[in-house]
């Protein structure tokens, strides 16, 4: 069973995640103006796989065949996701994109509700709203629905997925070798995408340099970091944790971008932030998905299984 401390841990270590993801808003911002989104997303994976094998290149090997496969599947919703969002964004306000994907964090407990049987209590569920009603206020400048909102919907309910296959499937002993399994899938997806029109390289040290720590930082290590933290925590309150990712980049917007503060970054961050703490400070009864077979997500993932939506939220 999950310590306290252990659980304290893994919050944090998603937390530092969600940081290292928030530290790339305007990285990306500056270099997508050379670099075509889905190519920028290929050599970052591709990056990161390389850096992964070459570090741990017996850990592939020693998963169980069960846990191979079921990297292959998370990797694949998350690639999948990554496409879809970017095909979203050629369609879809930025701020429209971030406020749909951040909508993971509400998918997150219905999915958990219905695939793993989790029962999700009335505190969480105000949690929630609150972190819904923060990303509402950091991103939304007004919504319509049409054919880039319906598939960057679709990627938010892959990012859920995802979120709650790492719940159920996460195995602490296994996670490097889950997590190497994961990026190379990613990778390949990616790379799959920018087929049509070739792929287009950074063509400066600068640009390098931010590939390579997006890459080995909010990429290999964020990706180990959620798949060990996830062995150890609810889905539900993962999502909560991880909905601090637009808190976090407005923050080193505005720390090392030169960005204003402006009241609707305060807002909607202390709405993030409480409704984290909410789900932080809650008394503990049962971990979500405890006593769950890892199985029994199974007959539930799809076949073939966050880029950042280019203003507040970022996603890895």
């Amino acid at each position: 069973m999950t310590t306290r401390r252990t659980s304290l841990l893994a919050s944090l270590a998603l937390l530092a995640m969600t940081a290292s993801w928030g530290s790339t808003f305007f990285l990306i911002r500056d270099l997508l103006e050379r670099v075509p989104t889905l190519d920028f997303l290929a050599v970052r994976f591709l990056v990161a796989a390389a850096a992964m094998l070459l570090v741990a290149p017996r850990a592939v090997a020693r998963l169980s065949p069960e846990s191979r496969r079921h990297a292959v599947v998370l990797g694949g919703v998350y690639g999948v996701a990554q496409v879809l969002q970017t095909a979203g964004l050629a369609h879809t306000p930025a701020s429209v994109s971030g406020f749909i994907t951040g909508m993971y964090v509400v998918m997150t407990p219905l999915l958990a509700a219905v695939l793993l049987r989790t029962r999700i209590g009335g505190l969480t569920w105000v949690a929630v709203a609150i972190a819904a009603g923060g990303l509402a206020v950091l991103t939304l400048d007004g919504v319509s629905m049409g054919y880039g909102e319906a598939i960057t919907l679709m990627s938010a309910v892959l990012y859920a997925l995802h979120i709650v296959g790492l719940g159920a499937w996460s195995d602490p002993r296994q996670a490097l070798g889950m997590s190497i399994v994961q990026i190379t899938v990613i990778a390949v997806l990616c790379s799959i995408a920018t087929i049509p029109d070739g792929v287009v390289l950074p063509s400066t040290g600068a640009d390098w340099a931010s590939v390579v720590y997006m890459a080995l930082v909010a990429g290999a290590a964020a990706m180990l970091a959620q798949t060990w933290a996830q062995a150890h925590l609810p889905p539900t309150r993962s999502a909560i944790i991880m909905s601090m990712e637009p808190v976090f980049a407005a923050t080193f917007a505005v720390w090392l971008g030169g960005e204003p503060t402006t009241l609707r970054m305060v807002g909607g961050g202390l709405m993030v932030l409480t409704a984290m703490l909410l789900v932080e400070l809650a008394p503990r009864r049962k971990v979500q998905g405890q006593g769950v077979s890892r199985d029994s997500m199974a007959c539930c993932a799809p076949p073939c299984g966050h880029l950042a939506a280019l203003s507040s939220r970022v996603t890895p």
